[in-house]
C-alpha cells in the first residue's frame, strides 16, 4: 500500500533485513541433514557464497582458497592486482592511512593503468588451482578488456556495477549492447546492479545466467550519502525473485539465479536473503573480516577511489578468524560474524527446510530490529 509523502508524492513501503525475521514451522530437522548446495549453468558449489570484487576481499590467493572451501571467488580484474604486479605493498599502505587522507591517496594508487597481462597472469593463477575461475569488470571497461578476460580463461564472467541496466542511455560514448554482448560471449554473465522488478526482468531478457541485487547497501558504500540513492534489501529481493518466476514462465522454464548484493554483513544477513529468493548471496565486508583477506581489516570497494565521484569509503571492519572459520567455524564472537555456513544450516534445520530452494519458501514476519 502507498504512502501519500505529500499531496505530489507517494511512495511504497520497503524493507530491510533488520526489518524481517524467518518464522520457525511445525518440523525442525538434524543441521548435518541440510543441503547449502547451488549450481549456476554448469558449476557447482558446495555454499552459497561469492567473494565480492574487492580489492579488500578477493585476492588471487582467497579466490583460489574460497573455491576450495566450496563457494566461489570473483576477482576485480580492474583492481590493484591488475594494476600492480606486486600490490602487497600498496594494500599495506592502504590500510596504514589515516582516515582524512583515505580517499586522495586511494584515487592516486588506482589511477596507475590496467595491464592487460596482469589480468591474464592473474587469472591463470586461479586456474592452475583447479576452482572455478571468475573475474569481474564494469560496464564502462567491459568492453575494452572482455576480449583479454574471455581469452585468459575465465569460466564465470561477472559485470557489475552501482547500477546495471539493459537500455542504458548515452550521448556520448556508444552504450554496451547487453544482449548482443552475452549472446555473443561463450561463458555464463553474471550482471548487476539491479534493484527493482522491472530492471532485473530487462536484465534477464538479455540472457544474464545471473542477476545481482542491490546497491549502495554495503559497510563501505556512501551511495545513500551521495547520491541519495538505496534499495532495502528485503523487499529488492522479493521483487527480483518475483521477476525470475516469471520470467520462468514467459521464456519457457529458463531459470536466472538472483544473488544478493550489498548489505548482507552477517550469518543472519545471508539467512534472511535466502528467505527472500536469492539463490546466492555475494559477501563483501563479511569476508574481509578474515584475518587472511587482502584488505588486513579493512575494506572499500570500487566506488571509494572514484576519480571524479567518491561514493564508498575505507571502512574499518576489524578481524574475526582465518576465512575456513568465517566460514565454517568454530566461532570466535557470537554477532553472526563467523561460521556463517553453520548458522545458515542451523536456521534451514530450526525452520525445516532441507535445501536452499526449499526454504526460499519460508514464512517471515515483519519484525523491526528494535521490537
Amino acid at each position: 500500500m502507498d504512502i501519500e509523502i505529500g499531496r505530489a508524492k507517494r511512495a511504497r513501503r520497503a524493507y530491510t533485513f533488520d526489518d524481517i525475521a524467518v518464522v520457525p514451522s511445525r518440523r525442525t530437522r538434524n543441521p548435518e541433514d541440510v543441503s547449502t548446495a547451488w549450481s549456476i549453468d554448469a558449476y557447482h558449489f558446495d555454499i552459497p557464497v561469492i567473494g565480492a570484487p574487492m580489492d579488500s576481499v578477493v585476492s588471487p590467493a582467497t579466490a583460489i582458497e574460497l573455491g576450495r572451501l566450496g563457494g566461489l571467488g570473483v576477482l576485480d580484474l580492474e583492481g590493484l592486482w591488475a594494476r600492480y604486479e606486486d600490490p602487497a605493498p600498496v594494500l599495506a599502505e592502504i590500510a596504514a592511512l589515516p582516515e582524512d587522507g583515505a580517499t586522495r591517496r586511494m584515487q592516486e594508487l588506482y589511477a596507475e593503468p590496467i595491464k592487460p597481462e596482469l589480468i591474464r597472469d592473474r587469472l591463470a593463477e586461479v586456474r592452475a588451482a583447479g576452482v572455478t575461475v571468475a573475474g569481474s569488470l564494469t560496464p564502462q571497461r567491459t568492453q575494452e578488456l572482455y576480449e583479454t578476460v574471455v581469452a585468459a580463461g575465465v569460466d564465470l564472467f561477472v559485470i557489475r556495477g552501482t547500477t546495471v541496466s539493459a537500455e542504458h542511455v548515452s550521448s556520448v560514448a556508444e552504450p554496451l549492447n547487453l544482449k548482443k554482448f552475452i549472446y555473443d560471449l561463450d561463458v555464463p554473465v553474471i550482471v548487476g546492479g539491479a534493484a527493482t522488478y522491472t530492471a532485473a526482468l530487462h536484465l534477464m531478457r538479455t540472457g544474464a545466467a545471473g542477476v545481482l541485487v542491490g546497491f549502495g547497501g554495503g559497510a563501505a558504500s556512501t551511495t545513500r550519502t551521495a547520491l541519495g540513492i538505496q534499495a532495502p534489501m528485503a523487499t529488492a529481493l522479493s521483487d527480483v525473485a518475483a521477476a525470475r518466476r516469471d520470467y520462468l514462465d514467459e521464456s519457457g522454464g529458463r531459470y536466472v539465479h538472483v544473488i544478493a548484493d550489498g548489505g548482507v554483513g552477517t550469518s543472519g544477513d545471508m539467512v534472511k536473503a535466502i528467505a527472500m529468493g536469492a539463490d546466492a548471496v555475494m559477501l563483501g565486508a563479511a569476508l574481509a573480516r578474515a584475518t587472511d583477506a587482502p584488505g588486513r581489516g579493512f575494506h572499500w570497494g570500487p566506488e571509494a577511489h572514484h576519480p571524479q565521484l567518491p561514493r564508498g569509503r575505507r571502512a574499518e571492519v576489524g578481524q574475526v578468524a582465518p576465512l575456513r572459520e568465517v566460514l565454517y567455524g568454530p566461532a570466535p564472537v557470537s554477532d553472526g560474524t563467523a561460521n556463517l555456513i553453520g548458522a545458515l544450516r542451523k536456521s534451514m534445520a530450526t525452520t525445516g527446510y532441507s535445501d536452499l530452494k526449499e526454504f526460499q519458501r519460508v514464512e517471515v514476519v515483519v519484525a523491526p530490529y528494535d521490537s
